[in-house]
Order: structure tokens, then sequence, then C-alpha cells
């Protein structure tokens, strides 16, 4: 039977925004760190022969192959206030594996007589034969609690400590955040990163007061991404997608027009906003700035936002759509007035 992970080894290689454990049971924290993790990551990381990395963690495994990717990639903020669950639920260790965690804790004796006595009869663990469970190894887990390794608000409300649950059953139902498909998708949403929205501009090192200037997107890039987050052991997946729809230009001045006059540009078929060609120079462009002024001595700031729609489909038919992501970057863009010609 696979085991949920290995709890004493590091992972030589992590992504630095994925989550880490803190197994956050009731005991004490004596001789953990200030996570409660007692020294121990308990990560491990992998590629596969095309470099795409997968990052087992807190029982739940991310896959990256679909996500995007280069030097200018970012996370989706949400437009909304919700956010991904700061802590969660799920298999941590087998019967063995919980026994060979807690056993030094408590003959260190760092956590007091009466809590290592308390935990001793809880989990029976005189019982050389059933103690820990080891007499339903390979018929279910101990779970346990983590946390996004950002520690956001709440991190530390998963206090629950170890329980045990059967293959195939559902875990208690008093248990918050207990891990599931849409969980598991909310994780993957978190895992998501989207290109960069430094937009090409033409004319393109310095445009002219009242001249149109045309703005787009490598439409290439942009292209819907995904990220799939599992717990193997449950057979539990989700997948979390973005797909753009609308790319905003902010002039980064009051004086100044934008193309559409809303400042968004619909993103169809896969074109975010339309790259200039010769003989366009009479048209509108569908997605452009016109600034009324000379920025002088400096730059305008133009701000180029992205939104990105999330849906997900999980196992058992699970789906549904998650609050839209934006991703922006803020560019320079000089403007000179046009130099009359005296005769």
């Amino acid at each position: 039977m696979p085991a949920v992970r290995n709890v004493r080894r590091a992972a030589a290689t992590v992504l630095a925004t994925v989550c880490v454990s803190a197994l956050l049971s009731q005991a004490a924290y004596a001789g953990r760190d200030k996570y409660g993790n007692n020294g121990d990551k308990q990560q491990t990381a992998n590629a596969d022969d095309k470099g795409n990395l997968s990052v087992q963690v807190g029982g739940v495994k991310f896959d990256y192959s679909k996500n995007g990717t280069g030097d200018k990639a970012g996370a989706l903020v949400s437009s909304t206030s919700w956010s991904p669950p700061p802590c969660w639920y799920a298999p941590m260790f087998t019967p063995e594996q919980l026994q060979n965690y807690l056993e030094p804790i408590w003959e260190a004796g760092s956590t007091g007589y009466e809590w290592d006595a308390k935990q001793r009869e809880k989990y029976d663990a005189d019982d050389e034969k059933k103690g820990f469970n080891k007499d339903k190894s390979g018929e279910g887990y101990w779970w346990g609690s983590y946390v996004d390794r950002s520690f956001p608000p709440g991190w530390d409300s998963c206090k629950k400590d170890y329980f045990w649950v059967d293959t195939g059953d559902a875990p208690p139902a008093d248990v918050e955040n207990a891990i599931t498909p849409e969980i598991l998708a909310e994780l993957a949403y978190a895992q998501i990163r989207v290109p960069g929205t430094e937009v090409t501009l033409a004319p393109a090192e310095e445009t002219k007061v009242n001249l149109p200037t045309w703005a787009w997107l490598d439409g290439a890039e942009f292209k819907p991404v995904s990220v799939t987050a599992s717990v193997p052991v449950l057979g539990m997946n989700a997948t979390a997608t973005a797909e753009p729809v609308s790319l905003e230009i902010k002039a980064g001045t009051p004086d100044a027009e934008t193309y559409p006059a809303s400042g968004v540009c619909e993103i169809n078929d896969g074109r975010i906003g339309e790259k200039y060609e010769k003989g366009n120079a009479d048209r509108t462009p569908p997605c452009g700035v016109k600034y009324l002024r000379s920025s002088g001595d400096g730059t305008f700031p133009l701000q180029a936002t992205v939104t990105w729609e999330i849906h997900w489909t999980g196992s058992g038919g699970a789906g549904g759509d998650l609050p839209d992501g934006q991703f922006g970057a803020t560019q320079d863009v000089t403007v000179q007035e046009i130099q009359a010609i005296n005769r």
C-alpha cells in the first residue's frame, strides 16, 4: 500500500509558493519550530522527463504541467474577498508512521508526563499489536491538519488532533475543511500562474499626443491554463482552469482616451487586441489609448490587467465556478508633442 508521503525527508527542491504541513495537533509545541513542524517540512518533489515538477504536500499532489510559465508569470488575485482555505485536513499517517512520529516526542519528555500519558492512552500505545490502529493497517489512515505555507489569517484554526478514517468512509461530519474535490480545486486555484501582461504598443518606442496607440498581447501565450490537485490515497482530484476573458487598460493619466471608451478590451477567438499592421493608420484601434498631452520629461504608467475566469471539475462529477482572478503589470509610456515644421 502506498504511504501518504515520506514523513521524515524534506525535498531537495520545492516551489516557494506551495503549501507545507504544520502538523497542528492539539499536542504541546515543545520541541517544535514556530510553525509546529518539529523541523520536519514533510515535502517531496519529483520532476518527470519533461521537467514538469509535481510536489506532494499535505497529502495533496499538484500537477503543474498545464500551468503558465515564463519569468513574468504570476499568481492571480481574486476579484472578490474570497481566498483559498488557510488549512485543511487530509490523510497524514499510516498506523506505523504515526507511531514512529509520536513515540520519540513522548520519550523526549518535553511535552510533560500528564499529556504524554493521555496521548498513550488515546492511541492505546502500550498494545503492541493494536496500538495506533496497527490492526487496521491497510484499512485507513490517520488524518491530520495542514496549513498554507504563507500562513494567512486562520492558518491556526484547524486544531483537531489526529483522527482515524477507514478507507471508503467520509471523515466525521463535524470536521470542517476535511479535504473534498472543491477544497482541492481551491488549493489548485492558488497554484495557477498566468503569463505576464506587458502589452505591445504601436508606436513602440514612444507615441505622440493625439495619435491613437494600438495595444495587444501575444495571443499564443494567452490560452487557458490549469493546475490539478489530487489526493492519490483517496482517489480524489480536481482541476482548476483559468481562461482569459478581457484586458483592461488604464492610461496612467486622466488626459487620455482609451479604445474602447471603457478601457476594457474583450477577448475574441483567443485574440487580445489586434496587432498593428501597415495600412491601419487611419483605423481606430480595437484596443489602445490616445494621450491628449505630453508626458514631458517623464512617462505615463500604463497599466494592463487581464481578467481570468476560473472553473473547476473534480472526481465524482463535481465542478463549478470560482471567483474571477486578475493579473496585471505597469509599463512606462513616453508621449511627445508632434513637432510642427515652419516654412
